[in-house]
C-alpha cells in the first residue's frame, strides 16, 4: 500500500535521464530510488522499498524485459517500461510480461509524472476492502486476488486480473476497448489491441469458464451464467 509520500525507482543507465526525471517526481512530492543497471534495479525491486517503477528496455547487465520477468514473480507494483523502442511487437512483448505501461523516448518529464500518479491512483482502488465476485464456474477472490476455476487457482497476471474483475463486475455489460484502457490501464497511450491481448490470454488460461464475448466492431463483454 501506498503511504506518505510514493517511492518511484528510475532505472535507467543515461545519468540525463535519471536526473531529469528525478528532478520533476521530487517536485511532484515523490522520494526517487535511481538504479544505472539491471541487477540493482532488480534488487531495488525485490527489497520492496518502492510503490512504482520506471524500467528502460536497454539497461545493461540485465535488460528491462528480465528484470520486469523476474520481478513479477515477487512483486504486483506498477512497472512501466521506458524505451527508446516504440514499435508495436516491443510494447505487445513487455505487456505480455507484466508491463503495465510503454513510454517511448523522447518523451516530456511532466508527462512521465502524470502517469505515474494515474498510476498509483488506479491501484488505490483495488486496495478497499472486497469480497469475491462469481460467474458459472469462475470465481474471483478480490480480497486475495485469486482467480478460480471449479475451485483451481488459475494465475492471472495483475493486468489481466484487473481487465476480468471489469468485465465480472457488470455481467451482460458490453466494455468498448477504449473504456477498458480507461478503466482498467488509467491510460489512454495504449493501442485497441492491447486489451485484445490480454483478452485472449485470458480465454487461453480460463477455457471454456471465461465466458468473453467479441462484439465485432465494438469491444467486450462477460456472458452472465
Amino acid at each position: 500500500m501506498v503511504t506518505g509520500r510514493p517511492r518511484v525507482l528510475v532505472a535507467d543507465d543515461e545519468e540525463a535521464i535519471r536526473r531529469l526525471l528525478g528532478l520533476y517526481l521530487t517536485q511532484a512530492d515523490f522520494d526517487v530510488v535511481e538504479a544505472a543497471d539491471g541487477t540493482r534495479a532488480l534488487a531495488v525491486l525485490l527489497s520492496a522499498e518502492v510503490d512504482i517503477a520506471l524500467i528502460d528496455v536497454m539497461l545493461p547487465e540485465m535488460d528491462g524485459f528480465e528484470v520486469v520477468r523476474r520481478a513479477r514473480l515477487r512483486s504486483s507494483i506498477p512497472m512501466l517500461f521506458l524505451t527508446a523502442k516504440g514499435e508495436e511487437v516491443q510494447r505487445v512483448a513487455g505487456l505480455e510480461l507484466g508491463a503495465d505501461d510503454y513510454i517511448v523516448k523522447p518523451f516530456f518529464a511532466a508527462e512521465v509524472v502524470s502517469r505515474v500518479r494515474a498510476h498509483l491512483r488506479r491501484i488505490a482502488g483495488f486496495l478497499e476492502p472486497a469480497t469475491s465476485l462469481r460467474n458459472g464456474v469462475l470465481e474471483l477472490n478480490l480480497t486475495e486476488r485469486r482467480c478460480l476455476v471449479a475451485g483451481a487457482e488459475v494465475m492471472l497476471t495483475r493486468r489481466e486480473f484487473d481487465l476480468l474483475t471489469q468485465l465480472m463486475e457488470r455481467p451482460g455489460q458490453v466494455f468498448t476497448r477504449e473504456q477498458l484502457l480507461e478503466r482498467v490501464w488509467g491510460s489512454p497511450f495504449f493501442t485497441a489491441k492491447t486489451v485484445d491481448v490480454h483478452i485472449s490470454a485470458l480465454r487461453r488460461k480460463l477455457g471454456g469458464a471465461a465466458g468473453i464475448s467479441a462484439m465485432r466492431g465494438v469491444g467486450y463483454r462477460m456472458e452472465p451464467a
